[in-house]
């Protein structure tokens, strides 16, 4: 039913009213048995499902007869207990229970509406109704109307047999009945193409191109029948039809489903998506006269099947040469070439259409599609089925067969494989992914699988059925049973990073090595040129190299060992003879080295000597060179992209063999290189970069410290202050070296990020400039250009408006038809932001461009253009004092605006007059004035023979005369005598003040006038009265003021005549502003030209959708939180003036619809659209569709039509028509589907909030007619009386008052158990998409009216060529972040995101070629990627981030990806602290994830050097450059330790060779910059810029960063480090739903503390000690001004990381909160854990699952935990030698004696935690004395101490900051042995050592929020702060934040 007839609106100066289908079914609560009617037929149960067209019907019959429709009630009772008499299905009891309550309860109050028996009204209500609704139906109803009238027609007679014995039905009845019965035959539900149905078919049936589709499917001509044998009675064995028939085929596909057994529901989705995909290709492939003949209409254009099919098997054509077969896609020379061409798209279509997950792994697809290819042409070919041997017959599979025998094996293996992910928590080597599968069919061995498969071949035995006894499934084997990987072993380890960039570490390496080298000769940068002992040095580089390709040889098969087995043997030879050569090398060249190059020469003699002197050159120079052979070879390759890209594409074994040193063997990755322009640009781009880079880093990093590191390595030292195990003389201090250079060499490879940063945002905005960009980014710059804007639309929007040269007596109508055609699509648009309430009426009168212009002599501009204009004009005639017009006409003439107000003012107040008049005598004077004017203009005596003074007086009446001519339409008659005097008044000003002359020309005779205005001539002047002047302008024609037409006339003539300069600001609403800007800037910008709509490409809009809120509910809304506050009155504060202008729209509907407004409805729909919701995302891309129908409307109608009014132009029956076309062509060319993943299971449960969201969901499809829903349907079905899940991908539409079911098909299991989530959710709804293109849109996505229209010019991108000859396969969108105005941290995450989806992917796309996909609202080449895998990757934890997986898999499959800026999505962000920690959280697992993926290993190793630098920086290189930035502050500080406690940096600093150390701090200062998040902030500033100026742009800066921006960025580079790292490690990577809500409220402390303590607060609070360490035994620094800068920003990264949480959190400083929350916090540190305790509930729950992650982590991530724990000890082993008490002794011993103590103390807190729990309760006086017992020799032990041995009180401090570390790495260490010690009596001591450490944390984290919460001003403070940018736009947010909510007056509303 997508032909659906758009709803038409009302002129715009009236509202439009919502679809009243809104408020069918309500959004509040609905429970199973409360609500009668809908629900009974709405929640049945699942395995009762065929009952509810009955129960349906009954609904729908009930208003007419109750009687009947109570017996169609009962009759599905019955029915329901046959089927389930035990009523063991789920919810059968509970359904049975409710229909028998309600059928006794109906029973008696039934009858008395029928005085005859039932069975009597029963058949004469079927008679009835059959003589009513079907009888000549399909001649006058819609096929859907037709549909549902058959329905019940067929329910009615099935109940008829049940309850009327067979002899007493009449004849007629089954006369009727049969009539029916033959009607359904021939109905079926459809989606857009009513193929098989009763009625009248819409229009979309009669394009051509479909007519033609249909013919070519249903083309039968040579195609074997297939037959259907006898099948007996189940219970008498008698045969009970014909022993053999031909099936019904009616098309390819239906013969294909014959022969192979395809699901009904597929072979009817395929069908109508093939016929649609025939048709959009065949219209542009016919030429245009075609269009306007018959010759056509039943063929197909010759080209338009080739191209499909081209496109269609371009993958399939690669995979048989990369496996090395033919394709079996053949056609016989005799053959109709069409018709088989057709069966083999329609067979992939339909093997696509029912794979399910297998989806996922497009060459299985290509696999299966092979052999059933071959299948179907031997079948052709002999006209014999193999299976019957029989000519011309084939034998009818069953319909699940394909399903049962292909598909489920393999989905059965899947789901095998994922039983062992263990929910992902399992090590990706233990088990197969979709990758894996796949990539099974990469190789020829595939085929040993045979056809049909064998269920016994190596592929379908899972290691799971060879466990041992002891394993479950979830476990991780360790068997020899275990399946290898295939091709690539994701492995958890830091060196993934080495192994896929091994080029860019080796190229850092090597560099680092040449300039410490030359810093080290101390002879300059260019010592290598003349200096032969540096450039023998240099040349140690290749050495290096070599150790480093022996490494990375060595990590291939380490890493791919798990793999190995699976490899060919090509593959395995590959792999080593790779590390043999590596390992060749890596001897030869040391070797080489060593004994060659006695006497070496600088490089300038080598070079000029090589010529003459070559056969004596070095051993070692020949070994270089021929292991530089493969890289010459390269650099050669890298600069011929068309000869490399040939060669890697190529499968000839010649070719193949040569390339297979150079690239693994396999099917993706190859050819993936730019064209050479493209590789120029990004070549430079970072040939500028690394020059910049390492001239800083050799300048700033690494020169300065080689000085410091001589002196150091030279100087003795031997005065250390601790035991020390290897005294530095003997090892040139290297231990003291360490410190010192680790962090630069951290710092050396992290900067290149911080280059990217700086480069990046300077070409981005330079690009953006060149793009146009922000040329139109303000009102002033607006009103500037708008003239030029009507001709840029129709030079953008217009088809054919430039393709030939118009006469020149045409152009002026034709830019008067151009301005038309831009004032409908302008006025649309402003109208559309009047119905979002963004814009006020006046404001859109304002913006309003009259749509005919014809009755003016000039253009008519939008009144906000030509605003104060004639108020202007007035004064300047006023006083004006010169005696001739010209001087007075040239400055009006001056300002061309000016001059069109006056025009036009002058002239529609003529025809307003004249036509306000009815007396010809009237009409004669007001015609004589203005000949009078016009004379006088055209004579130059204007101002002679009028007074100017006058004209001020004149226009106060007009205005007075206008203003009543607005009066509402019920009351303007009553104002007929005002509106008289105020003309009267007007036409005396005129003669008396205003003309020279006497007034005689109100008595002059004219009595043949002609008017020019209404082309009348007036002859009868009966009407004159010739008496009585008083009598002069009282007729008047009032009526004229009801004329919608003239209303707006007037509106426009008041706004010209009375608007001052405030119109200059309009619209006020600064999204409406942004929105208008954005789109006039679009039109300048390079955007292809629009072709016609039905020469578009055809496109689907696909948003997956869980269960996230739909629309807010009244409950919802006015639900307030803990501080008294409702989102609805949130919103109203946020949003002021949208609600302002809600409240005014509402009032219009009031006074134009009285008593159909539902006020609750429509406040639901306006604070939805202001949150996250599907309401706000269907209506925004819905937009689409009303885009697509004025477009329509815009090529097809008549100029009197464009003239006029789009939406309340009366049509003819020729116009009709052409709308109906119009609907047709948005039916053919668009298609929106929401995967609704679990609408069956809410439309099913009893839960009030799921039966809420199906509701509504069901109210945006009865809404929007052409929205469809695709859901996941899980239903039980009695099998072998045993009860199964079944499963299936249903799609459903919105019907007459309930979702109509279109396709269902069956699956081969649970979708969504495979993978992750969303993309297994957006894979089983992708099959219901149509089109060419598939735009990706996600749950908190809106849309814009006039960004829908520009689709039809994006679309055309996918026809140009962007990079040499290759097309794009995504096109990237811009998205604007509407949620940047709700909080400070709202518009930083906006902020940063705008960047990001701006000039950051500007630059991906435009200039380095590295942009991917990264989610929604990308467009996607449809046909490209179902042949490829889908839009996103799906396997578990792997492709945590599916939508980037889905950009990897495009370009590493030969595809491209392109930006394009002058569309743009709305999109929401996160606005709350939590909220976007979770998000970040999301991205740093999903980053840590990729970096172990096969898709970025095999894309850092097949791009070129300069493309995978880009590819690397732009992806998992940033954030391990946001870790390395902390290692950095780690290797910093634990250096800084090292040296202190040692004493090693004391004697350093006081030798008297080391008089400067300023140089190590001034190399260290460069890291700071990016913890400072400057890094961030550069772009935003870029972009800011360039879109919003400068000026703007430095403001925005400096307000971030008062609103410490940078505190919340460097906060957030701990969540990305930390997450990021994690995952790397140990896993545990998962989906973090952030919540799309408001956040309004308080964040509790132990919400915070349980979100943030492992990710900020331990390494907050290490940092701090670190520096409170090093600031106590050093006191070196402390002159160094550079030092402290870098200590200030450590600082600065510790208390940001420590309180960043609450200083952005609402109220965090609120006294009594505070209060609230420590006490709230300690009851969750004292609850005890257990099984069902939530985290929040219990410290004890979150603490295990806060460590989950270490169970599963494998044993290397455990080790290295264990490793980095044990640097917690230093703190111990270097304080205690600097106590007092130690004495200055340098032992070991003292080490030993502290751990003595350290382990006496936690005796010590176990014996009392033992005695607690032993005698704290029954012997309480024997735990009171141990503890006295444990006070006493504890006071004395210390008493010992003091006295004795010195103990000092400082002594005390000390040793709580040396003994405090240890306690944490000895539970760190225990955590990681968690499987050694959980069993054992210690783990409980662990954990209640960790909770101790917890209660210290988080008492040193909440003692200074509690400080500043006493202060009343910080509160203050905090909530400006946060809420800044609220406020600037009204929001009340201290009294909302207090819960001081004022009296709401519009609280009702």
């Amino acid at each position: 039913m997508a032909s659906t007839s758009g709803t038409k609106g009302v002129v715009p100066s009236v509202p439009r009213l919502p679809s009243r289908r809104m408020t069918r079914l309500p959004t509040s609560d609905v429970e199973l048995l409360d609500e009668k009617g809908a629900t009974d037929s709405e929640s049945v149960p699942s395995s009762l499902a065929v009952i509810v067209p009955i129960l349906r019907a009954a609904n729908e019959i009930e208003e007419e007869n109750p009687r009947v429709a109570y017996l169609c009630r009962f009759h599905a009772f019955e029915k329901t207990h046959i089927m389930d008499p035990t009523s063991s299905g789920r919810g059968v009891r509970q359904f049975k229970t409710f229909m028998l309550h309600r059928l006794q309860r109906e029973g008696e109050y039934t009858k008395q509406f029928s005085k005859r028996s039932d069975t009597r009204e029963l058949q004469w209500y079927y008679q009835t109704f059959y003589e009513q609704h079907v009888r000549g139906g399909e001649f006058t109803k819609k096929p859907e109307e037709m549909d549902k009238i058959l329905q019940i027609a067929s329910v009615l007679y099935d109940v008829l047999k049940a309850m009327v014995p067979p002899k007493d039905i009449e004849n007629k009845t089954k006369e009727y009945a049969m009539d029916v019965e033959k009607k359904r035959g021939q109905c079926e539900n459809y989606n857009i193409l009513p193929l098989y149905a009763v009625g009248v078919k819409p229009a979309i049936m009669e394009v051509s191109e479909i007519q033609a589709a249909l013919n070519a499917l249903r083309n039968l001509e040579n195609l074997p029948l297939p037959i259907i044998h006898s099948r007996n009675d189940s219970s008498t064995g008698v045969s009970r039809i014909p022993m053999e028939r031909f099936k019904e085929i009616n098309d390819v596909l239906d013969w294909l489903s014959s022969i192979f057994g395809f699901q009904k529901g597929n072979v009817a989705n395929q069908r109508e998506h093939l016929i649609l995909l025939l048709a959009n290709i065949d219209i542009r492939n016919t030429k245009p006269e075609f269009h306007e003949t018959n010759e056509r209409f039943l063929r197909l254009h010759e080209n338009t099947v080739p191209h499909l099919l081209d496109k269609m098997f371009k993958n399939y054509y690669s995979w048989c040469n990369h496996v090395r077969r033919k394709p079996n896609l053949r056609f016989p020379e005799d053959g109709d070439k069409q018709q088989l061409e057709l069966i083999y798209i329609a067979l992939y279509l339909l093997i696509w259409g029912e794979a399910s997950n297998i989806r996922f792994m497009p060459e299985c697809l290509c696999y299966i599609f092979h052999h059933m290819c071959r299948h179907v042409y031997d079948i052709l070919q002999s006209n014999v089925h193999p299976a019957s041997g029989e000519n011309d017959k084939a034998e009818a599979p069953g319909e699940e067969t394909f399903l049962r025998d292909v598909i489920t094996p393999i989905y059965n293996v899947l789901a095998k494989e994922a039983q062992r992910n263990n929910q992902g928590k399992a090590s990706h080597s233990k088990w197969r992914n979709y990758d894996d599968l796949n990539e099974y069919f990469w190789s020829d061995k595939c085929f040993k699988l045979g056809w049909p498969m064998d269920p016994e071949a190596d592929f379908f035995r899972n290691s799971a059925e060879s466990l041992p006894v002891n394993e479950g499934p979830n476990q991780a084997s360790s068997g020899a049973g275990k399946k290898p990987k295939t091709n690539f072993v994701e492995v958890r380890t830091y060196w993934s990073l080495y192994r896929s960039f091994d080029r860019m570490w080796i190229f850092f390496i090597l560099a680092l090595q040449a300039m410490i080298i030359v810093a080290w000769s101390s002879l300059g940068p260019f010592a290598m040129f003349y200096d032969a002992d540096v450039f023998r040095s240099i040349m140690s580089i290749f050495i290096t190299h070599a150790i480093l390709n022996f490494l990375q040889a060595s990590l291939d098969i380490i890493l791919t060992w798990n793999a190995l087995k699976n490899m060919k043997i090509s593959q395995l030879l590959r792999y080593l003879l790779k590390f043999v050569a590596a390992a060749v090398w890596f001897v030869v060249l040391p070797v080489s080295y060593s004994s060659s190059l006695q006497n070496p020469s600088g490089l300038l003699k080598s070079l000029t000597s090589w010529a003459g002197d070559w056969g004596n050159q070095s051993l070692y120079t020949y070994v270089v060179v021929i292991y530089l052979l493969p890289n010459i070879v390269a650099v050669i390759l890298f600069f011929l992209p068309p000869i490399r890209r040939k060669l890697e594409h190529s499968n000839v074994r010649i070719v193949t063999l040569l390339m297979w040193w150079a690239q693994p063997e396999l099917y993706v990755g190859r050819g993936v290189h730019e064209d050479l322009l493209s590789l120029l640009k990004y070549t430079l781009f970072w040939i500028l970069l690394l020059i910049s880079k390492l001239a800083f880093s050799y300048y700033v990093e690494i020169l300065p410290l080689v000085g410091p590191t001589k002196l150091i390595m030279e100087m003795p030292i031997d005065n250390f202050q601790w035991h020390e195990f290897f005294p530095e003389n003997d090892t040139h201090n290297i231990f003291v070296v360490i410190p010192i250079w680790a962090p630069i060499i951290l710092v050396y490879f992290m900067d290149t990020q911080i280059w990217y940063a700086i480069y990046s945002a300077l070409l981005g905005g330079i690009i953006g400039a060149f793009h146009h960009l922000g040329e139109i980014r303000t009102l002033g710059m607006l009103r500037s250009r708008f003239e030029s804007i009507p001709s840029a639309f129709s030079q953008c929007f217009l088809p054919g408006s430039n393709s030939e040269t118009k006469p020149e007596d045409m152009i002026e109508s034709n830019e008067r038809r151009n301005i038309a055609c831009f004032s409908q699509v302008w006025n649309e648009f402003i109208n559309s932001m009047r119905d979002e309430d963004l814009i006020s009426n006046r404001d859109r009168d304002l913006l309003l461009v009259p749509y005919r212009s014809s009755h003016v002599s000039v253009i008519q501009w939008p009144p906000f253009l030509l605003a104060s204009k004639i108020p202007i004009a007035l004064d300047m005639a006023k006083d004006y004092k010169g005696k001739d017009d010209a001087e007075l006409f040239k400055k009006i003439k001056s300002d061309e605006y000016m001059y069109s107000a006056v025009i036009e003012c002058y002239e529609t107040l003529r025809r307003l007059i004249y036509h306000l008049l009815v007396d010809g005598a009237d009409k004669a004077v007001v015609k004589r004035i203005c000949q009078r004017v016009e004379r006088s203009i055209e004579q130059h005596t204007f101002v002679k023979e009028f007074k100017m003074n006058g004209l001020p007086l004149l226009s106060e009446k007009l205005e007075k005369f206008l203003t009543l001519m607005q009066t509402d339409d019920h009351k303007i008659e009553s104002l007929r005598p005002q509106i008289v005097n105020v003309m009267q008044d007007i036409v005396e000003i005129i003669f008396q003040d205003v003309m020279v002359d006497d007034p005689s020309i109100l008595h002059a005779p004219d009595r043949n006038t002609v008017d020019n205005d209404c082309n009348t001539v007036d002859n009868d002047r009966n009407t004159v009265d010739n008496d009585v002047e008083g009598q002069r302008f009282v007729n008047i024609n009032i009526l004229l003021a009801l004329d919608k037409s003239w209303k707006e006339k007037v509106i426009r003539l008041h706004l010209l005549l009375t608007v001052k300069e405030s119109a200059i600001n309009v619209p006020q609403n600064l999204d409406a502003r942004r929105r208008i800007t954005f789109f006039a800037n679009s039109l300048f910008m390079n955007m292809p030209k629009a072709p016609k709509v039905q020469d578009m490409l055809s496109f689907s809009v696909l948003t997956p959708y869980y269960k996230e809120d739909v629309l807010y509910s009244d409950e919802e809304l006015n639900k307030e939180n803990e501080d008294g506050i409702s989102i609805l009155f949130y919103l109203k504060k946020i949003y002021p003036d949208e609600w302002t202008n809600f409240h005014e729209r509402l009032e219009d509907l009031k006074h134009y619809y009285p008593g159909e407004v539902d006020e609750g409805e429509l406040t639901r729909q306006w604070a939805s659209c202001r949150g996250q919701t599907l309401y706000r995302t269907v209506r925004g891309m819905m937009y689409y569709r009303q885009a697509l129908n004025l477009q329509c409307f815009l090529q097809y109608a008549e100029d009197n039509a464009i003239f006029g009014r789009y939406r309340t132009v009366d049509f003819s029956e020729d116009q009709r028509n052409s709308l109906d076309r119009a609907q047709a062509w948005a039916d053919l060319k668009f298609t929106y589907v929401v995967s609704c993943q679990i609408y069956g299971s809410q439309k099913k449960s009893t839960n009030s909030r799921d039966r809420s969201c199906y509701n509504n969901i069901l109210n945006l499809m009865l809404t929007n007619p052409a929205l469809r829903v695709a859901y996941i349907d899980e239903k039980e079905e009695i099998v072998d009386k045993k009860t199964q899940k079944v499963y299936y991908s249903v799609l459903v539409k919105g019907g007459d008052k309930y979702d109509e079911e279109i396709y269902r098909i069956k699956l081969p299991g649970s979708p969504t158990a495979i993978g992750e989530g969303k993309p297994e959710n957006q894979n089983h709804a992708i099959i219901f998409t149509r089109g060419e293109a598939l735009q990706t849109i996600d749950m908190n996505q809106d849309n814009y009216y006039e960004e829908a229209f520009k689709m039809r010019n994006l679309l055309e991108e996918f026809h140009r060529n962007h990079s040499g000859q290759r097309k794009p396969s995504i096109l990237g969108l811009r998205e604007h972040i509407f949620t940047g105005s709700v909080s400070s941290l709202a518009w930083f995450m906006s902020n940063q995101e705008t960047s990001f989806v701006t000039i950051g992917q500007r630059v991906l796309a435009n200039l380095l070629r590295v942009r991917f996909h990264y989610g929604h609202p990308d467009i996607f080449d449809r046909i490209f990627h179902i042949t490829r895998g889908g839009i996103s990757k799906a396997s578990k934890v792997i492709n945590l981030s599916e939508d980037v997986f889905a950009g990897f898999n495009s370009t590493l499959r030969g595809g491209l990806i392109t930006h394009h800026e002058y569309i743009q999505v709305g999109k929401a962000r996160d606005v709350g602290m939590n909220q976007i920690s979770l998000f970040e959280a999301k991205l740093a697992n999903g980053n840590g994830e990729q970096t172990l993926s096969r898709d970025v290993y095999r894309l850092g190793r097949r791009f070129d050097f300069y493309r995978m630098l880009s590819f690397y920086f732009t992806t998992v290189g940033f954030y391990f450059s946001s870790m390395m930035s902390v290692w950095i502050v780690y290797l910093f500080l634990y250096g800084r330790l090292y040296m202190a406690l040692s004493g090693v940096e004391r004697q350093i600093l006081q030798s008297p060779n080391m008089i400067q150390n300023i140089a190590l701090e001034k190399a260290l200062a460069t890291q700071s910059v990016f913890q400072l998040g400057l890094l961030l902030v550069l772009p935003m500033v870029m972009e800011t810029g360039l879109e919003k100026g400068f000026r703007t742009a430095l403001g925005d800066f400096i307000i971030m960063q008062l609103q410490q921006a940078s505190v919340f960025f460097t906060f957030h580079l701990g969540t990305k480090s930390h997450y990021y790292g994690r995952t790397i490690l140990h896993g545990g990577s998962k989906y973090r739903s952030t919540g799309r809500g408001f956040v309004v409220f308080h964040a509790r402390f132990a919400d915070n503390y349980r979100l943030y303590s492992r990710s900020h607060f331990v390494k907050g609070l290490e940092i701090l000690l670190l520096l409170i360490v090093c600031e106590v035994y050093e006191m070196s620094y402390r002159s160094s001004n550079v030092y402290m800068f870098v200590t200030f920003s450590m600082w600065f990264l510790a208390t940001s990381w420590l309180f960043a949480p609450f200083l952005f959190n609402p109220s965090g400083f609120d006294w009594q909160k505070t209060v609230d929350d420590w006490s709230d916090w300690k009851r969750w540190m004292g609850n005890r854990g257990g099984i069902g305790i939530p985290p929040d509930k219990s410290w004890e729950s979150w603490w295990d699952k806060e460590n989950e992650h270490l169970k599963y982590s494998h044993f290397r991530g455990k080790v290295l935990e264990i490793i980095l724990a044990f640097r917690f000890f230093v703190y111990q082993y270097g304080i205690i030698y600097h106590l007092d008490v130690a004495h200055h002794s340098k032992s070991l011993l003292v080490f030993g004696l502290s751990w003595i103590i350290l382990v006496a103390v936690l005796v010590v807190l176990k014996m009392v935690s033992m005695g607690r729990q032993r005698f704290g309760t029954d012997f309480q006086l024997m735990f009171r004395v141990l503890k006295a017992l444990l006070f006493l020799g504890f006071m004395s032990v210390m008493t010992v101490l003091f006295v004795v041995c010195g103990l000092t009180m400082n002594d005390l401090f000390a040793a709580i900051l040396a003994f405090m570390p240890s306690g944490w790495a000895i539970i760190l260490i225990a955590q990681a042995c968690r499987g050694l010690l959980k069993e054992s009596v210690v783990w409980d001591s662990v954990k209640e050592l960790s909770r101790a450490y917890e209660y210290v944390m988080g008492f040193i984290i909440f003692m200074p929020v509690a400080v500043l919460s006493w202060f009343p001003f910080v509160s203050e403070f905090q909530t400006r702060l946060l809420f800044n940018q609220a406020f600037s736009r009204g929001l009340q947010i201290s009294m909302i934040l207090a819960g001081k909510k004022e009296k709401d007056p519009d609280k009702s509303a």
